[in-house]
């Protein structure tokens, strides 16, 4: 059997995506700025795809959705663009984020700050989330922007972006959230959330890869990316991927129907799986289910090192991932799990498993089967396990991860 237990990184495209995209790519397939028929055939379905985006997400007419090619477009879009219309041309100098953000964001604060740009890296808590509270008392009259995740791609906690956005309104700054892990998982609704800048990546919910948005609040000003031409309305240049962009509408479509009904199934095998894994000695889950997007489980196995897990895995036919990554000769540590302040040993040990709607009961239990046995294997074989480093007081050192709540 073949288990594909990592959707927080991709998901398969949903059959009804594939059939809506394939006339686009040999029948419907002209350029849509061209003048021709050819070219105007293709506007019924480019138009229908970001209707369906509009009506998902619960968007304003007055708002402007443009079409990028990835949410780390988006989100360096956001952030550069405010650099210059607010910071290179204005007389703000500072960017709030959080520790824990997708390496989009990450690695383009850190690119602004070699430019001379201020930004705190805000801390999370022992659940790996960012406070409210904590935002408003890093904001100052300097601040351009924040940008905050509406929820973490490791361990699917729900980060507070509602207050967050209405703290950012009562303070005159700008809200960005990249919302990659959140739709199509959990309810996102922009008129109630009111964000200025909310990003999206259609193969998180089953569209093709190489195609998602940028949500814009009130089609305010942001300098482009991107120049080159007129495409969407002259704010952002390239032609338009239309096999892609439909793929994208349908599959957010699929997405959002029925959400609280699918979600419900979903998270019920995820809680099936977690509570069969805790049942291992000395195992972990970070985070409460009750703030979490219902596809999503960080978990640790004291002693039991990811990567060497993810290849077990992997031998039975399971696709899972881990936070740490072979970078030359050094293992990093799950970088969610460091910024909780968790031992860098045990931060070794996370495995994500992350569930979409096409997973099935018989694959759930024969994750859990399979899971079990790898644990006990490596665990054997793990000298590691078996030792446990004294304090200097002589006593055993205790490990402080969140339990399971």
């Amino acid at each position: 059997m073949r288990v594909y237990l990592d959707n927080n990184a991709t998901t398969m495209v949903a059959p009804e995506v594939v059939s809506e995209m394939e006339p686009y790519f040999s029948q419907k397939y002209g350029n849509p700025n061209s003048l021709h028929d050819f070219g105007r055939e293709t506007h019924p379905g480019i138009q229908r795809a970001i209707d369906r985006i509009y009506t998902a997400i619960n968007a304003n007419d007055e708002d402007d959705i443009i079409i990028t090619s990835c949410a780390t477009e988006s989100n360096n879009w956001v952030l550069k663009s405010v650099w210059v219309d607010k910071i290179l041309n204005g007389d703000k100098n500072h960017i709030i984020t959080t520790e824990v953000e997708h390496p989009s964001v990450l690695a383009t604060c850190k690119f602004l700050e070699s430019q001379g740009v201020k930004v705190t890296y805000l801390p999370v808590n022992h659940e790996g989330v960012v406070e409210a509270h904590i935002v408003n008392s890093f904001i100052t009259n300097k601040t351009a922007l924040v940008s905050v995740m509406w929820a973490n791609n490791e361990t699917g906690m729900i980060f507070p972006v509602k207050e967050i956005a209405e703290i950012c309104r009562e303070n005159g700054v700008l809200f960005h959230t990249d919302a990659v892990q959140a739709v199509g998982k959990i309810k996102v609704d922009v008129n109630e959330v009111k964000p200025d800048f909310m990003s999206m990546s259609a193969h998180k919910f089953h569209g093709p890869k190489g195609v998602g948005a940028l949500y814009i609040k009130d089609s305010q000003a942001l300098s482009p990316l991107l120049n080159g031409g007129e495409h969407m309305g002259g704010r952002r240049s390239g032609t338009l991927n239309v096999p892609y962009i439909v793929g994208m509408g349908k599959a957010i479509e699929l997405a959002t129907q029925n959400l609280e009904e699918t979600t419900a199934k979903i998270r019920k095998l995820r809680d099936k799986l977690e509570d069969a894994l805790l049942e291992i000695p000395d195992t972990f889950v970070v985070g409460s289910r009750d703030n979490r997007t219902p596809n999503t489980l960080l978990i640790s196995i004291k002693g039991v090192e990811g990567e060497g897990m993810l290849w077990d895995l992997n031998r039975y036919g399971i696709g899972a991932s881990t936070g740490s990554a072979c970078a030359s000769e050094d293992l990093e540590a799950n970088t969610v799990m460091v910024a909780i302040g968790e031992d860098p040993e045990l931060a070794h040990t996370g495995i994500r498993l992350s569930l979409s709607r096409y997973t099935t009961e018989e694959e759930i239990d024969y994750t859990i089967e399979h899971f079990k046995k790898a644990v006990d294997r490596l665990r054997n074989i793990s000298s590691s396990y078996a030792k446990v480093a004294p304090t200097p007081g002589g006593e055993a050192a205790e490990c402080h991860i969140p339990q399971h709540a």
